[in-house]
């Protein structure tokens, strides 16, 4: 009897065949009812019951199947009314009649399956008898992944408005009183303003004077654009100023060089004078301006290209960045000290031409300073890098230091020495001089990939002709010698800008001595 049913089936399908199979038993009284039992062979296919008679037909897969036996009073499930008899689920899968009128009456039963359509519930009972895994993975990840997204999100708000809330430039009022800052109505220079207003610190005007200043400038034509955004001539009270404009996206480089800038002891005569900071928002667009000292010649990159020098002219132009480049890099200690910084993207474009023809180093949005008191490096979180053309060996194969702030100092000078190769090229002996050239021009494209610049770089180990001629001439020579000692492949074997910037005021002192003996 155990062998009937050999079929596999749902879950619930199961319940309901195992209940029916729970039946098949002998009859507990001689005198009861009497039932057709297909099964009941040794009994001419007679069972005797107390219940009912049942006749069943159900459906696997596509297997028809039909059973007829007797349905004892213990086995009823309620006792008053057994479901088994008077169930109304899953007809379409399995369906039972009852009767106890008369003896054999099952064998006038004929049950059918019929297509139920199914009810909500039921709909619910399918779906849990079919969750696999993939679905069980679904319903659990599910409700996790929605907390960690509405986690995710209020984190980013709350860091996104800490950000602004810090961000000093965005907090000042927008409309300033003329009476609180009487130093806007005086008739004062800019300089005048800085050196009244900074009382010898270095690190720029105040906030709402910056805010005031840059309300009052009326640009007038741009004169250079790069990844940042545009540089434009303005004025402001007459005075000429630049105004480097970045769009909204740049805000990071912007806070940046804004925030470099205003480094205290940083001001110096061969760093570009920093002016003021402001966002200007008209409710669809937003610009975020950084307005600092004009300069009418304009980069050294395009001085070069459009002028030559004289060795004098040479000497007081590689002097004056290296001077720069030296107080960039000096750590000053004391109550109003300066934290040591490296430019990271130092090249002649990056470099202005002073009236005097000496130079102030420009563009330090990715500028790092490095914390005596943590030893850390504060390095910017901007997804700019430095110029491939001037990256040095070790940037090029990643294998720079990141945690030694030296690292960076030697890239600088790395890219010192390709600057004063563009220099010498243009200074004119005995009415020769070369024509200008971006290093590396005959070994590379105009503008090549980190991996071009590598082979050239690292694997072949180039670096920019030295022309013959050069060595014919002692200051040459010299600047040829010097340029060598900045470009070698060992970082650790380079020069110092201090070291720099002593030759080259040796060298500059050697010149005007020979100059005034020769008168």
């Amino acid at each position: 009897m155990n062998s009937i049913f050999q079929y596999s089936m749902s879950s619930k399908k199961t319940c309901m065949l195992l209940a029916v199979c729970f039946l098949f038993t002998f009859s507990h009284s001689v005198n009861g009812l009497s039932c057709y039992c297909d099964i009941c062979a040794d009994s001419n296919y007679t069972c005797v019951t107390d219940g009912y008679c049942f006749t069943s037909i159900s459906k696997d897969t596509s297997v028809i199947r039909h059973s007829s036996r007797c349905l004892h009073k213990y086995q009823f499930f309620p006792p008053e009314k057994p479901n088994i008899c008077f169930r109304r689920k899953f007809l379409d899968e399995i369906s039972v009649s009852c009767c106890q009128d008369r003896d054999y009456c099952n064998r006038w039963l004929y049950p059918k399956l019929v297509e139920v359509k199914p009810t909500d519930d039921s709909l619910n009972d399918h779906k849990k008898e079919r969750l696999g895994k993939w679905e069980l993975a679904i319903i659990i990840a599910g409700p996790i992944g929605v907390v960690c997204l509405v986690v995710m999100l209020i984190m980013n708000f709350w860091a996104g408005s800490t950000k602004r809330h810090n961000i000093r430039y965005l907090r000042t009022p927008r409309i300033i009183a003329a009476d609180q800052q009487p130093i806007l109505t005086a008739a004062v220079s800019l300089r005048d303003m800085i050196e009244m207003t900074t009382s010898g610190s270095g690190s720029g005007l105040p906030l709402l004077v910056q805010r005031s200043i840059a309300r009052q400038i009326q640009l007038g034509v741009p004169i250079g654009k790069g990844r940042f955004g545009e540089v434009w001539q303005g004025k402001w009270r007459g005075e000429q100023v630049a105004v480097k404009i970045f769009s909204s996206r740049e805000e990071r480089s912007w806070f940046r060089e804004a925030e470099i800038y205003q480094t205290v002891m940083l001001r110096h005569d061969n760093i570009l004078g920093f002016i003021a900071a402001d966002n200007k928002d008209n409710g669809t667009w937003t610009q975020l301006w950084l307005i600092t000292d004009y300069h009418e010649n304009g980069s050294l990159f395009d001085f070069l290209n459009r002028s030559t020098v004289d060795t004098n002219g040479m000497i007081r132009i590689a002097l004056s960045i290296a001077t720069g480049l030296a107080h960039l890099h000096m750590e000053i200690v004391g109550t109003q000290g300066k934290p040591a910084i490296a430019h990271r993207d130092l090249k002649s474009k990056n470099i202005l031409v002073k009236s005097n023809g000496t130079c102030a180093i420009g563009d330090l949005g990715l500028a790092v300073r490095y914390d005596t008191s943590m030893d850390t490096v504060d390095i910017p979180l901007n997804h700019r890098v430095g110029t491939k053309r001037y990256m040095a060996p070790e940037v090029l194969e990643e294998t720079i230091n990141m945690n030694h702030f030296d690292s960076f100092k030697r890239g600088d000078i790395y890219a010192l020495g390709l600057i004063l190769w563009e220099v010498t090229r243009r200074c004119y002996v005995d009415n020769i001089h070369e024509e200008y050239q971006l290093p590396y021009y005959d070994s590379v494209p105009s503008d090549p990939t980190i991996d071009e610049m590598r082979k050239v770089v690292c694997l072949e180990m180039k670096r920019p002709p030295i022309p013959q001629r050069w060595n014919a001439y002692p200051c040459l020579q010299t600047m040829s010698k010097l340029m060598q000692e900045c470009w070698y492949h060992t970082a650790s074997a380079r020069l110092t800008a201090l070291r720099i910037k002593k030759t080259l005021a040796t060298l500059g002192a050697m010149q005007s001595h020979s100059i005034n003996i020769n008168i």
